[in-house]
């Protein structure tokens, strides 16, 4: 017989012989969690106690609505092989979604029928988040991923997301930084400081914030610098640029991560970005400058540099060509469209271009 093993687990029968199951971590108060180890209710009540949620934990979940589908989603593998930043993001969309009632009021859409859910149904919701597209297509995306998961587990014969389309918008996601903006910060935010280290990583490893906070001495060898993605789980090897050398040589930091906060301690992801965001604030650039988009302007600078979308997905880490091509579209077009002429042709192409259109 499989024993299943949790953390924080206190089991004991009560005077009545009752077997009774608490979440206890150390520090936190006491949590019942109901029914038995492996069940959807337990496995729910655990996940929301784990993460910090205990208010969920004695909840009654119907089997059929979106709260039982959603519990088994939260103790499959799909979810829980997840990184700690990606469950986060994945459970915040998917519990304000619970949370949330029809505009029509009545039941939060935690205790709705998941076969009941239709195309129009969906579409009401990202409609309702129309001035958004953003958090319409997160959403969506959510949905998306639920309905293939009660699909395979035959909760619900059908996919109601798959012709539903997502909400145009002109956002092309996290602001690329341009080379004056570089260059301004780095004016600000001179050699030596944490500042300029933390752009330093950022800009010449072409890493997450996720995977730069967690850099340190250690990873050093040989004149590379090992990553294993927190998110794709990815290692990579990549050399140390002359520029991130000088920088790196040039500013302290701490014993166990080069960047660490003024207390002396590794940043958490978060933390790190609304530091950073202070650093650009002191720069004087604007609002939306973000560490991600440090990353955007790395790839942007391998594309101009003449690498192949290979060779760029060998420093950043993506696993699909659609990927790069999304985040070098920020690539400099007019220096692109020279080097495409030079390569048929040249200078002769080009005078002859001119003296056509002359």
């Amino acid at each position: 017989m499989t024993r299943l093993m949790l953390k924080y687990i206190q089991a004991f029968r009560d005077r009545f012989g009752k077997q009774r199951y608490y979440f206890r971590k150390p520090g936190c108060k006491r949590i019942a969690l109901p029914g038995l180890p492996g069940s959807t209710e337990f496995m729910e009540a655990y996940q929301a106690a784990l993460e910090g949620t205990p208010k969920e934990a004695n909840a009654r979940i119907k089997p059929g609505t979106f709260n039982s589908l959603i519990a088994s989603y939260y103790s499959s593998a799909d979810y829980r092989t997840l990184s700690d930043a990606t469950r986060r993001t994945y459970r915040n969309i998917i519990e304000n979604f619970r949370e949330s009632k029809p505009n029509g009021g009545g039941s939060k859409y935690g205790d709705r029928n998941v076969a009941a859910l239709e195309p129009h149904h969906i579409r009401a919701m990202l409609d309702a988040k129309a001035d958004t597209p953003a958090a319409a297509n997160n959403l969506l995306r959510m949905l998306r991923m639920l309905m293939r998961f009660a699909v395979e587990r035959n909760i619900r014969r059908d996919d109601p997301t798959l012709h539903v389309r997502k909400i145009r918008s002109a956002s092309t996601g996290f602001h690329s930084w341009t080379e004056e903006e570089i260059a301004k910060f780095e004016a600000c935010h001179k050699l030596g400081s944490r500042a300029r280290l933390a752009m330093a990583l950022l800009l010449y490893t072409a890493q997450r914030r996720s995977d730069v906070v967690s850099m340190g001495r250690q990873h050093v060898r040989d004149g590379t610098i090992s990553v294993c993605q927190h998110k794709t789980k990815a290692r990579l090897q990549i050399p140390i640029h002359p520029e991130l050398r000088r920088v790196l040589d040039a500013t302290e930091s701490g014993n166990m991560t080069f960047i660490v906060s003024a207390h002396g301690k590794p940043f958490t992801p978060e933390s790190f970005t609304n530091w950073f965001r202070d650093c650009v604030q002191d720069a004087g650039l604007p609002l939306g400058r973000s560490p991600h988009g440090l990353r955007k302007a790395a790839s942007r600078r391998l594309a101009e540099a003449g690498c192949t979308p290979h060779q760029i997905m060998a420093i950043t880490g993506h696993k699909t060509l659609k990927e790069v091509v999304r985040y070098t579209a920020a690539a400099n077009q007019a220096q692109l469209a020279r080097d495409a002429i030079a390569a048929i042709g040249g200078g002769e192409t080009a005078t002859k271009i001119v003296k056509l259109e002359s």
